[in-house]
C-alpha cells in the first residue's frame, strides 16, 4: 500500500467527525465514543504518539505497547463509568502528551516492563476522563466500543505511517513527536 493510500483511508476515516461539528449526533453512544478520541487534541496526540512509538521498538514492544493502552484504557474507561475521578486527571493526561511525544522524538527503546508500565499508566488516565465523560442516555458499552475503536484506529495509523515511511523520513517522526512533547507542555502550562 503506497503512502499516499494510506493518508487517503486516514483521511476518509477522520472525515465523518467533520459531519458531527454541532450537538445532538452523540445520543447513541458509538459515535460519541468513536469522536472522543479523535475530538480532543490531548487524546489525539496521545494515541498517535502510541503508534508511532510502537513502530520505533523492535520485538513484542510493537504489538505490546498498543494493547496495553487500549485494554487498560478501557479498564479506566468503567472506573470511570462508575464514577471514580483521579487526582490531577486533565495533569496526567497532558503529561502523557509530553512523554509519549518525547519517547517519538528521541526514539527511546527502554526495557519492556517500563514501556508497558508507562503506558498503562497514561491509558488509565484517558480511559478514566473517556468514562467520566459518558454522554446522558447513552449505552456505556456502546460509548465504550466507539472510543476503544477509534484508539485502536489512531494507534495503528500512527504504527502504519512509521512503517511505511523509508527509513531517510525518521527525522520527520521524531519532528512530530517533538511537536506533540511541545504541545504537552503547553497543555501542562494551560
Amino acid at each position: 500500500m503506497t503512502f499516499k493510500r494510506i493518508l487517503g483511508a486516514l483521511a476518509l476515516l477522520l472525515t465523518p467527525a467533520l459531519a458531527f461539528a454541532h450537538p445532538g449526533h452523540g445520543d447513541n453512544g458509538l459515535i460519541a465514543g468513536l469522536g472522543h478520541p479523535i475530538g480532543g487534541l490531548d487524546h489525539l496526540l496521545a494515541m498517535l504518539a502510541v503508534g508511532l512509538w510502537a513502530a520505533q521498538q523492535q520485538g513484542a514492544a510493537r504489538w505490546a505497547l498498543p494493547c496495553t493502552f487500549v485494554g487498560t484504557m478501557l479498564l479506566g474507561g468503567l472506573l470511570g463509568f462508575e464514577g471514580l475521578a483521579l487526582p490531577a486527571l486533565e495533569g496526567g493526561i497532558a503529561a502523557s502528551v509530553l512523554a509519549l511525544g518525547l519517547a517519538v522524538a528521541l526514539a527511546v527503546r527502554p526495557p519492556l516492563s517500563l514501556a508497558i508500565g508507562a503506558t498503562a499508566l497514561f491509558a488509565l488516565f484517558h480511559g478514566v476522563a473517556h468514562g467520566l465523560e459518558l454522554p446522558d442516555m447513552s449505552s456505556p458499552w456502546a460509548y465504550a466500543a466507539g472510543f476503544v475503536a477509534a484508539t485502536a484506529a489512531l494507534h495503528g495509523a500512527g504504527f502504519a505511517l512509521v512503517r511505511v515511511m523509508p527509513r531517510a523520513a525518521a527525522p520527520l517522526v521524531r519532528l512530530a513527536g517533538a511537536a506533540s512533547a511541545a504541545t504537552g507542555v503547553w497543555l501542562l502550562a494551560g
